[in-house]
């Protein structure tokens, strides 16, 4: 489980266009990284389209908005077209950058236990440390409080 200050492990994986994206290249911005279980799901897809309609807001504050799920390049490609969604997907299809975070957890729901995603928003720091966190995601205003935290974290 990664904490405050720590520095965020190097990963590559594949966006929905199939372009390989590396921390290493991204590194040296604001980035609002933030994990979901699946696409075109209700909860999932109301975290997405509030990401894509704040995304102005992010690259204001010149951050910007990765989504991370295990789903194929394909099924993203295909979540954006259905919700016209402008922000990028990666494709953990192995949930190595999942189980990194420490998001890759035994979870219950109507008495049944698997593995999967647990809802959760990382932002990382240009210097590529772990500047905040939420775990446990609930949906509703939580791109707001991603934003006004970003705000915070830039002083």
């Amino acid at each position: 489980m990664l904490e405050i200050g720590d520095t965020i492990p190097a990963f590559c994986l594949p966006n929905q266009d199939e372009e390989e994206i590396c921390f290493r290249d991204i590194k040296g911005r604001w980035i609002v990284l933030y994990f979901y279980p699946k696409d075109n799901t209700p909860g999932c897809t109301t975290e997405a389209c509030a990401f894509t309609a704040a995304q102005p807001d992010f690259t204001g504050l010149e951050a910007i908005i990765l989504g991370v799920s295990p789903d194929s390049p394909k099924k993203h490609r295909n979540f954006i077209a259905k919700k016209e969604l402008t922000i990028t997907l990666l494709a953990d299809e192995d949930k190595e950058l999942c189980k990194s975070f420490g998001m890759w957890q035994l979870k219950k729901f109507m008495g049944r236990e698997y593995m999967g995603v647990v809802r959760s928003t990382f932002i990382i720091a240009p210097d590529g440390t772990l500047a905040y966190k939420w775990e446990k995601v609930k949906v509703k205003n939580h791109v707001a409080e991603v934003k006004e935290k970003l705000i915070e974290l830039q002083g």
